[in-house]
């Protein structure tokens, strides 16, 4: 994926327990039972100016919780939920062409 407007817009950066920042990818955004999830991939720079990106392979799932105006993520725990929305993320993602069929679960 090339560096452009658009793809930058959607780049968040999170802070981990460390205090290191990473430069994440939000590939998909959707609602399961009344909850809206993020999917995000790492992006990993090709070059040293931070220009050049591709996406990593593993994807990430977080709920998003609405405080006021201010939206935070929240990393999914419970298997069960992890599970369900797993599910219906990888039926969205073949729908909209974002994995291939070929590849393993």
């Amino acid at each position: 994926m090339s560096d452009n407007g658009e793809k930058k817009e959607n780049i968040l950066i999170l802070v981990d327990e460390e205090g290191n920042e990473h430069d994440f990818a939000l590939v998909d955004r959707f609602e399961v039972d009344m909850n809206d999830y993020a999917i995000l991939v790492p992006v990993l720079y090709v070059d040293e100016n931070n220009e050049e990106m591709d996406v990593g392979e593993d994807a990430y799932i977080f709920r998003i919780e609405k405080s006021g105006e201010e939206e935070s993520l929240v990393e999914v725990e419970d298997e069960e939920e992890w599970s369900r929305v797993a599910v219906l993320w990888e039926e969205r993602a073949r729908s909209l062409d974002i994995i291939d069929d070929d590849q393993p679960n």
